[in-house]
């Protein structure tokens, strides 16, 4: 698809804005800054657009108020400027909109929530029902209370999982650059395939503002997510006056991340970037190639070990004889009950454990190959 027909499709954008976007050239937070993208955001809702905006700035806010110039590296420090800053930030986006006859919402995530389906569900419904009532939500990470061990890392993640949770139709990146740079220094227009991306992020140097995190690097690496979702990406010049309107009417602004693999279903995505597998079920060489070459779904008699412990409803990694994983899918049998069943066939199941609800063990619709053969679906390992 060209540039035109893909912004002409789009009806949800996700809209991500860093914190040197809200910061004036001092490195300040300012209130001018935050009313500028406001604007920006009111263009696309005037346009029937359904929108969902990633903000940082919270822990920059955060830091003016307490007039610390540095990023703070203790984590106490940090959570206590997130806090500080967040509501002010809300503050100041609520205090424009509702003056134009709109509300915002905020929703504040940590990693932990998407790795059970349920909750990563929940989240979804949550975002529906605030587009559905015409609310703008306003998704940050819960800074406050976040650890390494649950944190996204920065908002260029975010904010591509955001965009695959709600199903965006496109997720815009404005930064302070006016998009990613060739070794001639020039802007790059499109970047259709993988190899094009890699070679982009090879060029890449890292470097970090004292109040910022991220970078290019983590803007690419948030594409390489989208461009294998289906999902279109833009990353473009956030101190652009008008940026929005001008990549809605297909200038050539900015830098065009178009995805290289058809939009993949919501389960899908949930299994290959989020889901956090409870166990492993390893198969003989005949259910691999059933699964593999032949799309079916896995039934008992293919299963020769068990891993780990999982309960029915759990995400489960599929491997192969040698421990190779090539799937990941939704079980429909608890560790427990396949113990009773693997190595039997489909019609034993009601006599060996009293019930049966499924024939299978996995259905395909709940099954998906991390890497396919052509290469269509790699997942990120």
């Amino acid at each position: 698809m060209t540039r035109k027909e893909i912004l002409h499709s789009v009806k949800r954008v996700v809209v991500k804005v860093g914190s040197s976007i809200l910061c004036d050239d001092k490195g300040n937070f300012s209130k001018a800054c935050v009313i500028r993208i406001c604007k920006e955001l009111l263009f696309l809702l005037k346009e029937k657009k359904e929108c969902i905006l990633v903000s940082s700035g919270a822990i920059a806010c955060g830091m003016d108020m307490i007039r610390v110039k540095k990023r703070p590296q203790e984590l106490p420090l940090l959570q206590a400027c997130a806090a500080i800053g967040q509501g002010k930030l809300m503050k100041v986006y609520e205090d424009f909109f509702v003056k134009k006859k709109y509300h915002t919402a905020q929703i504040l995530l940590t990693q932990d929530i998407l790795h059970d389906r349920q909750r990563y569900l929940n989240t979804r419904n949550t975002f529906n029902a605030l587009l559905d009532l015409g609310i703008l939500p306003i998704v940050n990470e819960n800074d406050t209370v976040v650890t390494d061990e649950i944190r996204f890392g920065d908002n260029d993640r975010l904010s591509a999982i955001v965009s695959q949770i709600v199903g965006a139709d496109l997720l815009i990146n404005l930064s302070n650059v006016s998009g990613v740079l060739d070794q001639e220094q020039k802007v790059v227009s499109e970047v259709q395939t993988l190899k094009e991306l890699e070679n982009l992020k090879r060029m890449v140097f890292v470097s970090k503002a004292e109040k910022t995190v991220g970078g290019m690097k983590s803007k690419l690496d948030a594409a390489r997510i989208l461009m294998s979702s289906g999902i279109p990406m833009m990353i473009g010049d956030g101190k652009d006056f008008n940026i929005l309107r001008r990549i809605f009417n297909s200038e050539n602004v900015g830098t065009l991340f178009v995805p290289f693999k058809r939009r993949t279903s919501f389960t899908r995505t949930w299994l290959i970037y989020s889901a956090s597998p409870k166990g492993k079920v390893f198969l003989d060489r005949g259910a691999f190639e059933a699964v593999w070459s032949r799309g079916k779904s896995l039934l008992p008699g293919g299963i020769i070990n068990l891993e780990g412990h999982f309960k029915a409803g759990d995400a489960v990694r599929v491997l192969n004889e040698k421990g190779e994983e090539f799937a990941r899918g939704l079980t429909n049998y608890s560790r427990e009950e396949l113990e009773k069943i693997q190595g039997k066939r489909s019609s034993e199941i009601e006599q060996l454990l009293g019930h049966k609800f499924y024939d299978e063990v996995i259905h395909r619709d709940n099954l998906v190959l991390l890497k396919e053969k052509d290469g269509d679906h790699e997942s990120e390992k």
